[in-house]
């Protein structure tokens, strides 16, 4: 008898038909003998239409009240589901994140994690009960509902898995599993049966929505074998495994790509030692993250450029910042807030000469210009026009044989 994880995205409950879908899911693995533990997303569209309901009142709602709005969404889908595991003759109740309880730390919107008890779950398991949990949230140790970011039901089914010593957890979505690209603009991706932590934990970072980043990074940290499948059909959908258990044929395994970058430039700045932690500390302490920076190499040893990305929504913020930062010089401001990053991501680089020339040999044969570049061991990423983000991926996807 095995111990299971499944968890529904909101797609996968966002109808009372995909309910009773996802619950005749749920009844056939519970009757090949398995333990399960459900966890479930808000139906689709609800998180946001909760967010408007909470926006039309005020402009102001605290961050404490709006998650106390928000955990209802998964709390109706836990009631669904259970009501339909027990209309098809199965034992089942939903669990609220203050009865188990699941406990956080951080703050309201954006907590982590950090314990659950087991105790009362593993009762009603143990009496042949499915047990149905609520993702995205959970209790601070002064008794206050807490969520923990969009996508976090992804990490609450993770986090159960570890705590629960499950021998799986697996991703029920609206996808057959993870592609080599977008497969809604980039037809002829291609699903990819296994894929290592790290792969996994580059594509959600950098775009890929089949999975949270923080999930697969937690279940890398403890080898939680996840696998990603679809809720609609009977395909066996990527496994997410140890690197030490794959073959790497291939130097990339996919291309990601995000629109939502911003790249600001900091004109002829002070060449001199902590301007660059000056310029990026006001910004740290605003929540502001920064991805790729590039300084250019001054000619006069007086003066350099510095350019940077972070996130669209985090530009005029950035730049007014920026300006109000007495304490560094510079000559001019400019910004680009159309551009997108494309990435090319694969463990089997660590061990291929000559990718990086690949990839920008196939950017300039299109005639794009690369306006900023990141590397990692298993990643390289550019930054380009954001109106050739399909041009460019299209093409990465065809030189690295992923068609």
């Amino acid at each position: 008898m095995k111990k299971k994880v499944l968890k529904f995205g909101g797609t996968s409950v966002g109808s009372t038909d995909r309910i009773l879908h996802a619950a005749k899911i749920i009844k056939k693995e519970y009757d090949s003998g398995n333990k399960i533990i459900v966890v479930v997303s808000a139906m689709a569209g609800k998180t946001n239409e909760l967010i408007s309901l909470s926006k039309s009142l005020s402009n102001n709602f605290t961050k404490r009240e709006l998650d106390v709005l928000l955990s209802t969404g998964e709390q109706v889908s836990c009631a669904l589901i259970s009501g339909a595991l027990n209309e098809l003759g199965i034992k089942a109740k939903s669990f609220m994140n203050w009865q188990i309880p699941i406990l956080t730390e951080g703050e309201n919107n954006n907590a982590r994690i950090i314990n659950m008890n087991v105790t009362k779950i593993d009762n009603y398991l143990s009496n042949g009960g499915i047990a149905v949990v609520p993702g995205y949230q959970g209790i601070s140790s002064s008794g206050e509902i807490t969520t923990i970011g969009r996508g976090g039901s992804d990490a609450t089914a993770v986090a159960i898995a570890k705590i629960f010593d499950t021998d799986s957890c697996e991703i029920y979505t609206d996808v057959e599993g993870v592609y080599s690209t977008d497969p809604n603009k980039i037809p002829i991706a291609k699903k990819i049966d296994k894929i290592s932590y790290e792969e996994m934990l580059e594509l959600s970072s950098l775009g890929a929505k089949v999975m949270q980043s923080s999930a697969v990074q937690t279940a890398m940290i403890y080898d939680i074998p996840l696998q990603v499948r679809s809720t609609f059909t009977d395909q066996q959908g990527t496994k997410i495994l140890n690197k030490d258990n794959l073959d790497y044929s291939k130097a990339v395994t996919g291309v990601a790509y995000s629109k939502d970058d911003a790249k600001i430039t900091l004109q002829a700045v002070e060449d001199k030692p902590g301007v660059a932690a000056e310029i990026f500390e006001p910004l740290g302490k605003n929540q502001i993250n920064i991805d790729m920076v590039i300084q250019n190499v001054s000619s006069d040893g007086k003066t350099t450029d510095i350019t940077f990305t972070t996130k669209r929504e985090n530009l005029d913020k950035s730049l007014a910042i920026l300006k109000e930062n007495r304490k560094i010089k510079f000559k001019n401001l400019s910004y680009k807030d159309n551009v997108s990053k494309i990435s090319i991501v694969g463990a089997g680089m660590v061990t291929t000469p000559g990718v990086t020339y690949k990839m920008f040999r196939a950017l300039a044969e299109e005639k794009i210009n690369i306006l900023a570049i990141s590397t990692s061991e298993i990643k390289i990423s550019v930054i380009i026009e954001e109106e050739l983000t399909v041009k460019a991926v299209k093409k990465l996807h065809n030189i690295f044989n992923l068609d």
